[in-house]
């Protein structure tokens, strides 16, 4: 197991080195800079431009431009935001906490909605409550995450008035914190929802098709026991893929719902990364991105070992 993890690490490296070039290539094709962006909202002087182009060291090759930002990444340095100019690290530390805290919430709403109701849904096929779950599971994938946003905050946060229509604050555990987060979870958690709990109910379908399935019926085992203790383990380790992918994906698929609630991380960074053409602050948000989301990967290898021992052995 130990040998198979350390494997995954190592084939890591590449992953991410590829990242940093394209990154850094992609960043480069949008017309304009940051010195342009300064210029039109602040000054026009070619002299002053060409200072601080200086200044920013994007007088320079390409190249050296890239070994000097990959040589700063090796040695733990992101370089400095030409906005703020303070460290990308710690900008990005700043907001991350909040992202994360958002991801987690949208996952538990997910998998707190999606398996139980996967569940009743394969357990209980073609009847009233595998059509009802079919059905919104249907309505959670066709709905987009800012439509959903926008109607709950409008039923939610202007009609009602029983939460906040955005805006984000430190975390505690209390009350005026957690009403903040309510709303844009869910909006995150119904889309997640729908996917993992279509993606349960047809594994478990599948796991409940097998013999040692029949075999536990036939020996006299109680429903619930076959179901929970035997079936739904093994239905789990597709489940696990899904929500994986859907941690990973959240960290920077944040972007649209963050702007709509006012939720500061790192979603609403990377549009004023972006729009300010902060080249240090993209290159790092998206490397950022990219080993969280390699991390995740590695969590559900491990995670597969722990459902599936054959995968153990074989490591």
């Amino acid at each position: 197991m130990l040998r198979l993890v350390l494997l995954r690490m190592v084939a890591v490296v590449p992953v991410l080195f590829g990242v940093s070039v394209l990154t850094f290539l992609l960043v480069r094709l949008v017309p304009g800079d940051v010195v342009d962006a300064l210029a039109t909202e602040e000054f026009d002087d070619p002299r002053a431009e060409a200072e601080l182009r200086r200044l920013f060291g994007l007088d320079q090759p390409l190249f050296v431009q890239f070994g000097t930002w990959i040589w700063g990444v090796l040695h733990g340095d992101l370089g400095y935001s030409y906005r703020s100019r303070r460290p990308v690290l710690d900008e990005i530390l700043d907001r991350f906490p909040l992202t994360l805290e958002l991801t987690l919430a949208a996952l538990l709403v997910s998998v707190v909605i999606a398996i139980p109701l996967g569940v009743l849904s394969a357990t209980r096929r073609n009847g009233p409550v595998d059509t009802g779950a079919r059905l919104l599971s249907l309505l959670g994938l066709s709905i987009p995450n800012f439509w959903l946003g926008i109607l709950l905050m409008a039923l939610f946060a202007v009609h009602l008035r029983w939460l906040p229509s955005g805006g984000s604050n430190a975390f505690a555990f209390a009350w005026d914190h957690f009403k903040f987060l309510i709303l844009p979870a869910v909006t995150l958690g119904a889309s997640l929802a729908a996917e993992t709990m279509r993606m349960s109910r047809a594994a478990l379908l599948e796991v409940l098709a097998k013999d040692y399935v029949r075999t536990g019926r036939a020996k006299g085992l109680h429903e619930r026991v076959v179901i929970y203790r035997h079936a739904l383990r093994n239905a789990l380790i597709p489940v696990v893929t899904v929500v994986g992918i859907q941690a990973g994906a959240l960290l920077g698929g944040t972007v649209v719902v963050e702007q709509i609630f006012s939720w500061a991380g790192l979603g609403s960074l990377v549009v004023r990364a972006i729009v300010q053409r902060d080249y240090p602050l993209l290159q790092g948000l998206i490397l950022f991105l990219t080993t969280f989301y390699v991390i995740v990967g590695l969590m559900v290898d491990i995670a597969y070992m722990y459902l599936d021992p054959r995968l153990r052995r074989r490591g």
